[in-house]
């Protein structure tokens, strides 16, 4: 981090305030709709009840004894929260807790029936059979024989609009949709992205997007592309992809790891998802291979992108990864040192969304002119942060910039979702 402390962290104690509204309506309308989806009894609709009488009028309770991840909870700071209102510690942490408590009130943790089961699957299967999402499928058909610098530069921009695609922002914001997306990026640090994605001149171009080869593929070569994947070299490293949401986010963020795969830009990529449901719509391991599914039964480029997608993950160049931090109410700059580790021999980490970029730079009132390299100079590698901006934090921006913009909207141009960024750490 840099020398200058950074600002208090963000509470939910001030009515009125973004995160406020997320405590006191986001969460209940959660609730909700979380009791409508399923068909559940009793039981379940009491614990509902009472964690919605407790999240908007009650304090923090800790978690049972025999809850499997109560230790890992209380190095995380629940015995410090314990008995306090959740409008008055960090946001951050209020927020997360409030999804492990859903869980823990639909019996997701078990033993009993309903172990294991998303509370929130039907709304992500939902948005995957959206017209919408066939609509954007389709449009990987006109980008064939498009050159492959326009193609990739599609494609990253496909994967960092796909985060207005957040169901919990939506139900909080009904409007969300309705409000076209801004054009200019309020910061485009994509020259540098692309500047640490390299092209092995070894692979380059040599399969088009619709994964029709250009030239000979053969066994030897295909062992050679995995085996020499050593974290070093043009198109050799490994990519880090930290996705956000699921469904019609998830999709354009497979697409462009399909993407950079075949033209050589590294030779492995980590996509590193939740561990259980969380955020409504923050993508999982079996969110993943809805979204394969969808691509493959799809038409067109579309089927091609998830036919490739699903070899890569039987060969090893696209592996999940579901460590418990992705989970966790911390900032980044609290991850153990496994994750570090990763991260460090990454050519490269990008960030998908919202949530991800408050736990990159902290989740504090920065000045919008804070340098986005000094809040992330302590991440062991490079890092790249792909994000529209639906909450009140953010760093990097030049102060004509920030100026323009409050001139224009005042401050809804940090959490009305039609602004983005992309943002690098080299």
């Amino acid at each position: 981090m840099s020398d200058t402390p950074a600002p208090p962290v963000i509470l939910g104690d001030e009515p009125g305030s973004f995160p406020h509204g997320v405590l006191a309506e986001r969460h209940p309308a959660i609730i909700q709709q979380v009791r409508e989806a399923f068909p559940y009894g009793p039981g379940i609709h009491r614990s509902l009840d009472a964690l919605l009488d407790n999240c908007t009028k009650g304090v923090i309770e800790p978690l049972s004894a025999d809850a499997p991840d109560r230790d890992r909870w209380r190095t995380w700071g629940l015995d410090t929260y314990v008995g306090r209102s959740w409008f008055d510690v960090p946001w951050l942490w209020s927020e997360s807790y409030f999804y492990r408590q859903l869980l823990d009130a639909v019996g997701y943790f078990g033993p009993g029936p309903w172990q294991g089961i998303d509370p929130f699957r039907p709304f992500k299967l939902a948005e995957l059979d959206a017209p919408e999402t066939d609509e954007e499928l389709a449009v990987l058909d006109t980008l064939e024989g498009r050159p492959v610098d326009e193609r990739a530069n599609a494609l990253l921009h496909g994967s960092l609009w796909g985060n207005r695609a957040d169901l919990g922002f939506r139900l909080s914001d009904v409007e969300a949709e309705k409000r076209a997306a801004v054009t200019g990026l309020v910061a485009d640090d994509s020259e540098t992205l692309w500047s640490l994605l390299p092209v092995a001149d070894t692979y380059a171009d040599r399969y088009t997007d619709a994964g029709t080869e250009t030239g000979s593929r053969t066994g030897t070569e295909t062992g050679t592309r995995a085996d020499t994947d050593t974290g070093t070299g043009a198109g050799t490293g490994t990519l880090c992809l930290v996705a956000d949401n699921a469904g019609r986010e998830l999709i354009p963020d497979l697409l462009l790891a399909a993407h950079l795969l075949a033209h050589g830009r590294c030779g492995r990529v980590v996509l590193h998802v939740k561990p259980y449901p969380y955020y409504v719509s923050d993508a999982t391991t079996a969110d993943v291979v809805d979204a394969l599914r969808k691509l493959t039964a799809a038409r067109g480029a579309a089927a091609d992108f998830g036919r490739r997608l699903w070899a890569a993950m039987a060969d090893g160049t696209l592996t999940v990864r579901a460590h418990p931090f992705s989970a966790a109410p911390l900032p980044y700059a609290a991850m153990p040192d496994d994750l570090r580790a990763e991260f460090a021999a990454a050519s490269l980490t990008i960030v998908k969304g919202d949530l991800n970029y408050r736990r990159l730079v902290g989740d504090s009132r920065w000045r919008p002119t804070t340098p986005f390299a000094d809040v992330t100079a302590y991440f062991p590698g490079p890092v790249a942060a792909l994000r529209t901006l639906k909450s009140d934090v953010i760093t990097g921006l030049d102060a004509g910039t920030e100026a323009a913009l409050v001139a224009a909207e005042g401050q809804r141009w940090r959490t009305g979702g039609t602004h983005a960024l992309i943002q690098v750490r080299e």
